[in-house]
C-alpha cells in the first residue's frame, strides 16, 4: 500500500497540514520540525507528487537563471559554475529546479525572459549581470515577476534585489596595495563599458589615483571596445609607452591569464619586470606561475543570497527589494613585487 501523507503525519507526531508545510518550505515551520518530517519522510520512502501539487498551487518550482552570453559561452568563465554552485544549493534547500537562458544574442535572450515569465515556466528569475540600458532587467521591473540580480543595477538600484560587492573600494584596495608597493604607474585592464562592474572598478581605480596625487592617463586604460578584440596588441601598446606601467589591475582573473600570457610574448616577466593583479579568485590562480595576486570575491555566496532574495520575494510578494553586499578580500601572492 502507498505510503500517504496522513501515515507520515502519524509517524512525525504532527497534522498533515504541517507534512504539507513543510514540503511547501513553509518559513513558519520551524527547522527542527522541518528535519523531524523530513527525516520521517525519507524513511517511509513517501516522494510528493510535486507536479500535482505545483499545477494546485500554480508554481512551477522552478527559478529562471539569466546569463549575459548563451551558456556554452559563459561556462568558460569559472564565475558562472561557481556562482550556479551558490545559487543551486539555496534553491534545492526549497526543492526548486533551475532553467537555464540559452539565448546567444541580447535579442533572443530577451525574447527567452519573456516567454519564461509570460508562460509562467518560472517563478522568479535571476539576473546574472547589470548592464546600462538593459532591455532585460527593464522588462522584469514592469513584469511583476520575483527577480533578483547579481551585481548593482545601473538605473533605481533602491528598487530592486540585488547582492553585490563593494566594486569601488575593493578596487581601491587593491591600487592603495600597489601604491603600498612602490609603483605609481599602474594600468588598469577593464571589461565591457557597459557593465555595471566594469564602471565601479576604474571608478576606484581612477579615485585611489587622485587620492594619492597620481595623475589619470586614458593611455594606462584599456576595456573590450578600446582593445576591438585584438587584445594582445592592446597589451603590446601599453608596455611600450615612453613610461611602461610597473603594475597592471585587471577586471577578471581570466583577463590576468591572457595578459600574462601576451607579456611572456614580449620577453616581459611577471613579477619582475611588471607586477599584476586579478579579481575573482578562481582555482587555476593559485596554480599560475607565478601565483596570481588577486581579490575573492566570494562568488558562492553572490550566488547563495541571490537566490535567497528572490525565494523571499516568492514566498511573500510584499517584501520591499533588499540590497545585500558580499564581503571581498585582497589575496596576495607571487604576481606582485615591491619596487
Amino acid at each position: 500500500m502507498a505510503v500517504t501523507i496522513k501515515d507520515v503525519a502519524k509517524q512525525a507526531g504532527v497534522s498533515p497540514a504541517t507534512v504539507s508545510r513543510v514540503i511547501a518550505d513553509n518559513p513558519r515551520i520551524s527547522s527542527k520540525t522541518k528535519v523531524k518530517v523530513r527525516e520521517v519522510m525519507e524513511g517511509l520512502g513517501y516522494y510528493p507528487n510535486f507536479q500535482a501539487r505545483n499545477l494546485v498551487a500554480k508554481k512551477s518550482q522552478t527559478l529562471g537563471v539569466v546569463m549575459e552570453n548563451s551558456a556554452t559561452l559563459a561556462f568558460q568563465n569559472p564565475f558562472f559554475p561557481e556562482v550556479l554552485r551558490g545559487i543551486s544549493t539555496r534553491a534545492h534547500g526549497s526543492q526548486y529546479g533551475l532553467y537555464l537562458s540559452t539565448g546567444a544574442t541580447q535579442e533572443e535572450i530577451y525574447s527567452e525572459v519573456v516567454e519564461m515569465a509570460q508562460g509562467r515556466r518560472v517563478d522568479g528569475i535571476i539576473l546574472l549581470y547589470s548592464k546600462i540600458g538593459d532591455p532585460v532587467m527593464e522588462y522584469l521591473s514592469k513584469s511583476g515577476l520575483p527577480f533578483s540580480v547579481v551585481g548593482r543595477p545601473f538605473k533605481d538600484p533602491c528598487s530592486i534585489s540585488y547582492v553585490d560587492n563593494d566594486n569601488i573600494n575593493n578596487t581601491k584596495e587593491t591600487v592603495e596595495y600597489l601604491i603600498g608597493l612602490g609603483h605609481r604607474h599602474i594600468a588598469f585592464v577593464g571589461g565591457a563599458v557597459d557593465f555595471v562592474v566594469s564602471l565601479d572598478r576604474l571608478e576606484g581605480y581612477k579615485q585611489t589615483l587622485a587620492q594619492h596625487g597620481i595623475p589619470f592617463d586614458e593611455a594606462y586604460t584599456a576595456n573590450q571596445e578600446l582593445m576591438g578584440g585584438n587584445e594582445r596588441e592592446a597589451i603590446r601598446r601599453l608596455m611600450a609607452l615612453e613610461v611602461p606601467p610597473t603594475a597592471i589591475v585587471t577586471h577578471d582573473d581570466m583577463v590576468a591569464y591572457e595578459v600574462i600570457g601576451y607579456l611572456e610574448d614580449l620577453k616581459i616577466q611577471v613579477p619582475e619586470d611588471v607586477s599584476i593583479i586579478g579579481f575573482n579568485n578562481h582555482a587555476i590562480s593559485r596554480h599560475l606561475k607565478p601565483p596570481l595576486s588577486t581579490v575573492d570575491i566570494s562568488i558562492y555566496d553572490l550566488g547563495l543570497h541571490a537566490a535567497e532574495l528572490v525565494l523571499e520575494k516568492i514566498t511573500d510578494e510584499s517584501v520591499p527589494p533588499k540590497q545585500v553586499i558580499v564581503s571581498s578580500r585582497l589575496i596576495e601572492r607571487g604576481s606582485c613585487r615591491r619596487l
